[in-house]
């Protein structure tokens, strides 16, 4: 057993860099070419955010294995070089907190500052921001511990008279089991429903802060989770549906060039009008609404220009071009396919083993146990899968939702035109769902996962906290989750196949 440990931390150090080393890759060819050589702490934050976020969805895994490093240990100091998963948890909630909640509101502050300005004084200013916002932030903290921040325990209070200690245990059964032969309340199963009652105390601070930005986060990761879940496979599916079928004519080129150029230029002055504006103080609620809609019509029409560009490839190679465009389409409908799949595997997991008590089954509790039959680490590697798919659909639900609902800022990420603005907002939401991600994968794989130190941080406590208990007792996460999901797959039915029309000229608010 023990060289199995040491490679379990052999892997973790490996897995570590790895991250890091995809953390940088995903900043390197992801960032707008007008960040390059520049916004040097926005970009730090943007790796350490990813790499972290990466990392804690992958330390429920670890922290199975860790488990299981020690299930058949026989001598002392067998499972020395285990990893101190505890230890590892708290630092990454604290790690995470600090980043969402300071580093990156003040990295944000401070990129999106008045570039006329000095750096000391954009210093200032974000440091202001961040400042007043944590100020506010405890004073709501603190008044909510102070009012509701008491844990309640449901117990059943179990008594029996004293008695002589027995020379002999042969009296002993299920109908007597206690010492006394008085009437038997030291029995669980005999005792009367009179002797449940509750239990309460005070929580501790942190976990108190910690039980509220789960629940912060549960509310989005319900949400992104549960349209994302669907969305995500569904959206490659009909990628691969709308795909362009044949290259079209020069003359078809020219015009539908022709009226994207139209529609730059209308986006062009838009975008001047509204610069005025901010130059001249005007920044009320028309304008910020305006600018949102500018956002949305230049996400669009770039989109309109890549699909324009696919279906006339122009060059030396157009024809190569042509083919690479085909074969990324099929690779979308096979990963689309894949991704189905496990989508409805999720899907059936949460309603089998959450929603329907007792449970009908394990279910994938079950499959990573029979695989880790077959080897070792295959079905902790399968249930990693899993929650890092998880991850992956939250941000595939909130990329859709930025692009349809209003009052969601769009921050889009681009192949090799997003803004460090942008980075810094998708990583501090996938920090904020990364720990509702992890609380969920170690409730809905409470067998496979127990027995870890992540079933500790996410026990009774967290379940039992006033006010917060009964959306867990309810399940309301649970099931708003599969009914996004459902409303999700019912709107890809109806509108998943269709091309979006254009929308006619560009207008703003007057």
């Amino acid at each position: 057993m023990g060289d199995f440990n040491l490679a379990l931390v052999i892997v973790a150090v490996v897995v570590s860099v790895l991250v890091l080393l995809v953390s940088v890759y995903l900043l390197v060819n992801y960032q707008h070419p007008d960040d390059a050589n520049q916004a040097y702490f926005p970009k730090l934050v943007v790796v350490l955010g990813l790499t972290v976020a990466v990392l804690s969805i992958l330390m429920l895994p670890a922290d199975v294995a860790n488990r299981q490093a020690c299930r058949k240990a026989v001598y002392n100091g067998a499972c020395s070089l285990t990893l101190p998963m505890k230890t590892l948890w708290l630092v990454v909630y604290i790690v995470d907190a600090v980043l969402v909640f300071l580093v990156i509101p003040f990295a944000m502050f401070y990129y999106e500052g008045d570039q006329d300005k000095s750096v000391g004084k954009r210093l200032r200013t974000a440091l202001i921001w961040v400042v007043a916002s944590a100020v506010v932030c405890g004073l709501v903290l603190g008044i909510l511990y102070g009012l509701v921040g008491k844990v309640d325990f449901t117990v059943r209070h179990l008594s029996s008279s004293v008695e002589t200690f027995p020379n002999s245990f042969s009296g002993f059964s299920s109908g007597q089991p206690c010492i006394s032969s008085l009437p038997r309340q030291c029995a669980a199963s005999t005792a009367p429903s009179s002797s449940l009652t509750t239990w309460t105390m005070r929580a501790t601070f942190p976990e108190y802060v910690v039980a509220l930005t789960t629940i912060v986060g549960s509310v989005l990761f319900t949400i992104f989770g549960g349209v994302g879940i669907a969305c995500l496979p569904l959206g490659l599916i009909f990628s691969f549906v709308r795909r362009p079928k044949a290259v079209i004519t020069r003359s078809q080129y020219i015009k539908e060039a022709t009226e994207l150029g139209k529609k730059a230029r209308e986006l062009k002055k838009a975008a001047e009008a509204l610069h005025q504006e901010e130059r001249s103080g005007n920044k009320g609620r028309k304008w910020r609404k305006n600018v949102k809609a500018v956002e949305k019509e230049l996400l669009l029409l770039e989109d309109d220009m890549k699909a324009l560009e696919e279906m006339y490839p122009q060059g030396e190679k157009a024809e190569t071009t042509w083919a690479l465009t085909v074969l990324g389409y099929i690779g979308k409908l096979i990963f689309g396919v894949v991704g189905l799949i496990i989508s409805i595997a999720w899907v059936a997991h949460i309603v089998i083993y959450l929603l329907i008590d007792p449970p009908l089954s394990s279910f994938l509790n079950e499959v990573f146990i029979k695989l880790d039959d077959v080897w070792g680490l295959l079905g902790t590697a399968a249930f990693a899968f899993f929650c890092f798919y998880l991850l992956i659909a939250v941000i595939a639900g909130e990329m859709m939702l930025g692009l349809k609902l209003v009052f969601i800022t769009i921050h889009p990420m681009k192949w090799g035109g997003t803004l460090m603005n942008s980075f810094l907002f998708n990583v501090g939401l996938i920090l904020l769902c990364s720990i509702s991600v992890i609380q969920f994968c170690a409730t809905a794989f409470a067998y496979y996962a127990q027995a870890t130190a992540a079933q500790e941080i996410f026990g009774h406590t967290l379940q039992s906290l006033r006010g917060i208990k009964y959306l867990y007792k309810y399940n309301i996460f649970q099931y708003g989750f599969v009914a996004l999901a459902i409303l999700t797959l019912f709107y890809y039915a109806i509108f998943g196949w269709r091309k979006r029309k254009p929308t006619g000229r560009f207008q703003i608010s007057n």
